[in-house]
């Protein structure tokens, strides 16, 4: 079934109302008729089959009929900071990094960064990297949208860091532990992990240094040099693989 998250005020009761973009795709793009279903997500968690009663230009009417939890999301929060790189790289990084299981992204100017200023992200980019995500949430089952934190510089992220059970930092230095033999080091609790991806050409060695020297672990996605935007996606897949197993 196709897969729609709405804002809470959406739900009425038993009763769901879709409009806008929403209702064009159903009603336009899929042709659905009274009497199908759809899975509508609230992005608490849950979600909603809902059988459509009533299909207009602007809206869409229909009601729930059952409600579970979604199986979509892992137990292991993800939240990958993300070298900023060309458009089209990066965009790709949010789809595909959302379908695998990251739960939020902070994207990072970095020394070797294409986009040098954080500020120069704009507004408008900013809504476009949401509606990507939110179509590869769908898309893939997640229970929730991952969310897209506000571009920071590289000395920024370090110092405004919260608590996480672990701290990885790729890099492509020939002393680095492999990634899997650092999860399996840091045991396998870990429920928060903070996940740094370098740009093209990798961090600086002097980030390198300056991330060790807040408690980060340097690790190695293997002898092969993997592009950054596939890095990101490799390096989740791993830890999500590692760790729910």
């Amino acid at each position: 079934m196709h897969r729609f998250f709405v804002s809470p005020d959406s739900l009425h009761g038993e009763r769901i109302i879709l409009a806008g973009q929403q209702a064009h795709q159903i009603r336009d793009v899929l042709r659905m008729k009274p009497g199908e279903k759809i899975i509508v997500l609230d992005n608490t968690g849950y979600e909603y089959t809902v059988s459509l009663s009533r299909i207009e230009r602007q809206e869409v009417n229909g009601e729930v009929i059952d409600q579970n939890k979604s199986e979509g999301e892992p137990k292991v929060q993800i939240i990958l900071f993300q070298s900023l790189l060309a458009r089209e790289k990066f965009e790709w990084v949010l789809q595909k990094s959302t379908e695998v299981g990251v739960c939020s992204f902070v994207p990072v100017v970095t020394r070797r960064s294409i986009i040098r200023r954080s500020e120069s992200v704009t507004a408008k980019k900013m809504s476009r990297w949401r509606s990507i995500i939110t179509e590869a949430a769908e898309q893939s089952g997640r229970g929730r949208i991952p969310t897209l934190e506000k571009p920071l510089n590289f000395s920024e992220v370090l110092s405004e860091l919260d608590d996480f059970d672990c701290y990885l930092f790729g890099s492509t230095q020939a002393e680095t532990l492999a990634l899997r033999e650092i999860i399996k080091a840091e045991g396998f609790e870990l429920k928060k992990i903070a996940l740094f991806i370098g740009p093209e050409g990798g961090f600086t060695e002097s980030e390198i240094a300056e991330a060790r020297g807040r408690g980060a672990k340097t690790f190695s996605l293997g002898k092969r040099v993997l592009r950054t935007e596939t890095a990101a996606v490799v390096a989740s897949a791993i830890i999500l693989y590692e760790l729910e197993q």
